[in-house]
């Protein structure tokens, strides 16, 4: 029993490496494989749960890693929390495999079990992106990100692809030999597929370019007085630079002080565009409320445009009970700066920026919630992510906001311009390929034109339809298995 725990929590581990920033699929689909074949080798059901939840607590405690350093940028109050909130994090989510492996193996022989804990477990990592407003970061199909593969998603979405990683990760387990060769096949189909849509004809651009700034702000100093001056001129010395483009974006919370429309610092920032209009990040209150918002600040200083985020971080922009905690513990959000929270925007929107095309607003990591992006009022012309990735700190949680966010242009058929206060700043064309972008870490700015859009692709028309078609064959396959596969070594039909 410690032995396949020892080895499931080891292919867990293994398993995240296939996550950006490495992105080694070829050695995550075989460590999803051993995965399977140690919960189809689960003597019980309790067995099958303690084995998959040993494998994704190692998924999730490598993948998530960086979600210890928000709690060090202000270490003294808040570092002794950081290990808790790894291990409670990587149990808790490794809960959702512990489930599909206790599903997977309550009944049937090898192959049923295979194939049914293939389909639990994509079926967990569906509902793990929706239960407490969901959490769909380092799912097993993101590991196609850098690959042809991952214009699969055109069609399929990111759940789509995970049943497709899973599907590759069983057959071998399924059916030996026989198995090994349909994967293959399998993974040169979809990957043949990838390449000829990344060969298609280019959309045509709409002929605008774009200034991206990114002032690398350091999280911990980010809201010191002396600091926040230096920075909030420092952007604007980028957004005068010449020559003017047609837009400049600033990331999320760039503008130091209180939203106030025509006043003080809005009025500078319009100064110093000189007629160009500037989309950024600001803090701004009304009637009571805190808000993390997206303006655009067009001539004198005047509001022409607004988007309020909806789909707010757990514990870091809102605490669930926050006046009940701050009462009782003195705990508020991280991110927020005023009161204890911010308060959520109705939901997503459209800005019409006129000759500029309609832009579809996404503040920080909204980028990983796919529904939300169907959820707009109609067909956007690009997509606009503005954020802070100091919060996730250098090595890796930055690289998987950023490869979630790609994997929104490819669903939707749309160009994403990203712009984060340390990086990933990049624009990505409507295929999810980065076609300009900035140093990480490091202070700049950067003109670059707005890719054209592609038609509206299947998934962005039809979300989870073709996922769910493929479930119901992957599901009529194992119900006629289960009919005809006589008795075998695990007790049940093959």
């Amino acid at each position: 029993m410690k032995r396949s725990l020892g080895l499931a929590f080891g292919a867990g581990l293994a398993a995240a490496a296939g996550q950006a920033p490495l992105g080694l699929w070829w050695l995550a689909v075989p460590a999803y494989a051993l995965v399977t074949y140690l919960v189809i080798r689960a003597p019980n059901a309790r067995a099958g749960f303690l084995w998959a939840w040993a494998a994704g607590v190692g998924h999730f405690g490598a993948a998530l890693s960086w979600i210890v350093q928000p709690f060090f940028v202000d270490p003294v109050r808040h570092g002794w929390m950081a290990p808790f909130a790894l291990v409670l994090m990587a149990g808790g989510l490794a809960l959702f495999w512990g489930l599909a492996g206790w599903a997977a193996v309550r009944r049937g022989g090898r192959i049923c079990r295979a194939l049914l804990f293939g389909l639990c477990l994509t079926l967990a990592e569906a509902l793990r992106g929706m239960v407490l407003t969901g959490f769909p970061w380092a799912l097993p199909g993101h590991i196609w990100i850098d690959t042809p593969v991952m214009q699969a998603a055109a069609w399929i979405g990111p759940n789509g692809l995970t049943l497709l990683t899973l599907v590759l990760a069983l057959l071998p387990v399924a059916f030996a030999r026989r198995g090994v060769a349909t994967a293959i096949l399998m993974l040169a189909v979809v990957w043949s597929a990838g390449l000829l849509r990344l060969a298609g004809p280019e959309p045509e651009p709409r002929g605008v370019t774009l200034r991206l700034v990114q002032p690398n702000a350091e999280q911990s100093l980010k809201w010191d007085p002396d600091e926040a001056e230096r920075l909030f001129r420092l952007q604007l010395d980028f957004t005068a630079a010449q020559p003017a483009p047609d837009l400049v974006i600033w990331p999320e919370t760039a503008l130091p002080y209180l939203l106030d429309p025509g006043r003080d610092a809005a009025a500078a920032v319009a100064r110093a565009a000189q007629g160009v209009p500037v989309a950024l990040g600001a803090q701004r209150v009304e009637g009571g409320a805190a808000y993390n918002s997206l303006a655009v600040i067009g001539a004198g200083g005047a509001l022409t445009g607004l988007y309020d985020k909806a789909h707010l971080v757990p514990f870091g922009e809102y605490m669930p009970m926050g006046d009940v905690l701050h009462a009782w513990f003195g705990l508020s959000a991280f991110a927020a700066r005023q009161g204890h929270g911010y308060a959520a925007g109705p939901g997503p929107r459209l800005l019409d920026l006129g000759d500029l095309g309609k832009v579809l607003p996404l503040i920080c990591y909204e980028a990983v919630f796919p529904n939300d992006l169907r959820a707009a009022p109609g067909r956007a012309d690009w997509i606009l992510q503005i954020t802070n990735d100091a919060w996730f700190g250098t090595l890796t949680g930055p690289f998987q906001h950023a490869a979630q966010a790609r994997l929104r242009a490819v669903e939707q058929g749309l160009p994403l311009v990203r712009v984060a206060n340390t990086g990933v700043t990049q624009v990505v064309d409507a295929r999810g390929r980065v076609i300009a972008g900035l140093a990480f870490g490091t202070a700049g700015w950067l003109d670059a034109a707005l890719p054209g859009a592609l038609p509206p692709t299947f998934f962005a028309r039809h979300g989870d339809t073709a996922l769910l078609l493929l479930l119901m064959i992957l599901a009529l396959a194992l119900l006629t298995i289960s009919k005809h596969r006589p008795l075998d070594a695990y007790g049940g039909r093959a």
